[in-house]
């Protein structure tokens, strides 16, 4: 067995484990989706401001927020696994390649890592609010750490689907 197909077990092991704990919290998620936070949670996220927070908080009832209060729990086994997971993935491609490619690899694997970090004292600002706090600086930080998380995720996301598409065409046959 080589390191490499260990090394790519992992990968894949991380991957499968990040996607089932994102089903659950989809599940979750479902009843969140209001006229006040037509996004569900991410609305919740990305409330910015006291007075949304408080109408989105305001449009769940006890039962949906419970469910909020469990997708935020939920989330910080999630932010482990999707922050290892891009790491991982971005760290690997990182290796087989040379440059700014590799440089940029490296880069985005730690972003991820340091976008699950944010994700965390997101979700603390969250539970915050869900437990009542008025202080304005908790939607506004939610608000920060999600825009920060969101950008180095979707750039590591799209920095591996790059090096998916350029791997493809580079070997048709292992496709």
């Amino acid at each position: 067995m080589s390191d490499g197909w260990q090394k790519r077990q992992v990968f894949w092991v991380l991957l499968g484990l990040t996607l089932l704990v994102f089903a659950a919290i989809s599940v979750l998620d479902q009843p969140l989706h209001t006229p006040a936070a037509p996004a569900g949670i991410v609305s919740f996220e990305l409330a910015g401001t006291p007075a949304r927070a408080q109408a989105i908080l305001a449009s769940w009832g006890p039962r949906q927020q419970v469910a909020a209060a469990l997708s935020l729990g939920l989330d910080y086994l999630f932010l482990s696994l999707y922050g290892l997971t891009l790491a991982w993935g971005c760290w690997r491609v990182a290796a087989r390649r040379r440059g700014r490619v590799a440089r940029w690899g490296r880069r985005l694997g730690w972003g991820a890592l340091v976008a699950a970090g944010f994700d965390a004292v997101e979700n603390f600002a969250l539970i915050r609010l869900l437990w009542g706090a008025q202080d304005p600086l908790w939607p506004r930080l939610a608000w920060g750490c999600a825009t920060v998380k969101f950008t180095l995720v979707v750039l590591a996301v799209l920095y591996l689907i790059v090096a998916l598409v350029a791997a493809r065409r580079a070997s048709p046959e292992a496709a």
